[in-house]
């Protein structure tokens, strides 16, 4: 048995827009998760008539992944509740197709770089049976309460 949690639990989304589903392993500096591209999975929304998975949704499951790294130490750390974080940039984000195939399993791993209060860089790559697919750095910032509430008081004013 696991001893992490489905990987919704680690982050502040809601369905359908959680698009990773297995916490494998998650430690100081790494995490890697797992999700399937099938047509009764999470991703099932998103998916072509063919079944397969565009290709740029790779930077959003390599961000999640970097999601479910920091509510994870959340949660171990502080028992706080998943907060939300921004994706800032990404650079050097490559896919080997145009599209994930239909019925393959994506591991999705990060590394972190550099972490300070808020902002992180990391790397992300995504495999398919050992083989890489998908890479890039993502830079991400984690909003504090104080931030956070005056994003959510600009955009229900805006």
């Amino acid at each position: 048995m696991s001893e992490y949690q489905p990987a919704a639990c680690y982050l502040p989304h809601a369905a359908p827009m959680v698009l990773v589903e297995r916490v494998i392993m998650v430690s100081d500096e790494e995490a890697h998760c797992q999700v399937r591209i099938s047509p009764d999975g999470v991703l099932a929304p998103f998916l072509t008539p063919e079944g397969a998975l565009p290709a740029w949704f790779g930077i959003e499951i390599i961000a999640q992944t970097i999601g479910i790294w920091s509510g994870w130490h959340g949660r171990k750390q502080q028992q706080q509740a998943p907060r939300p974080g921004m994706l800032l940039g990404g650079r050097g984000y490559r896919c080997q197709q145009a599209q994930f195939p239909a019925g393959s399993v994506l591991d999705v791993r990060v590394s972190l770089l550099m972490r300070d209060e808020k902002m992180g860089s990391f790397d992300g790559v995504i495999t398919i049976d050992g083989n890489t697919w998908a890479s890039g750095r993502l830079n991400t910032y984690q909003p504090d309460e104080q931030e956070l509430q005056q994003i959510m008081q600009q955009d229900i004013q805006e």
